[in-house]
């Protein structure tokens, strides 16, 4: 299912883009990524559309990070950690600790998918293993 990433090439210096852009940015590939998990499913548009709705909010977003923090190096925590310090606003609908840990979530994302796709990968795949 992640052959998509696993084929590309470091791209650009995610060091000089802000945490916001890198979140931003990995909040459009975890929604591209979960668009391809639920493709081939024989569902209505619609359905398909609610069901990728329900991966990419922030609760899912937050449980995700859940499932793969203890396979984090420093580096990727001190990311995660400096984008939930970035998260100052949030909607009045979100709890405040699971809307800042989904964005440390999608800053993680965004950042792997520019400097190191491979490892993207391996941490979609292993979100993979604890759905199914």
């Amino acid at each position: 299912m992640n052959y998509w990433i696993q084929n590309l090439v470091p791209y650009g210096s995610p060091e000089e883009i802000g945490v916001i852009q890198l979140a931003w940015l990995g909040d459009s590939v975890w929604e591209l990524h979960q668009r391809l998990r639920h493709v081939h499913f024989p569902l209505k548009s619609k359905e398909l559309h609610l069901s990728v709705v329900n991966e990419v909010k922030a609760i899912s977003q937050s449980k995700s990070l859940d499932q793969i923090e203890h396979l984090l190096n420093d580096n990727e925590m001190d990311l995660i950690r400096r984008a939930r310090n970035k998260t100052k606003r949030y909607p009045k609908s979100s709890d405040p600790n699971v809307y800042s840990r989904a964005t440390g979530f999608e800053t993680l994302i965004g950042w792997l998918f520019l400097k190191d796709p491979k490892r993207l990968s391996t941490l979609f795949e292993y979100l993979e293993i604890k759905i199914n």
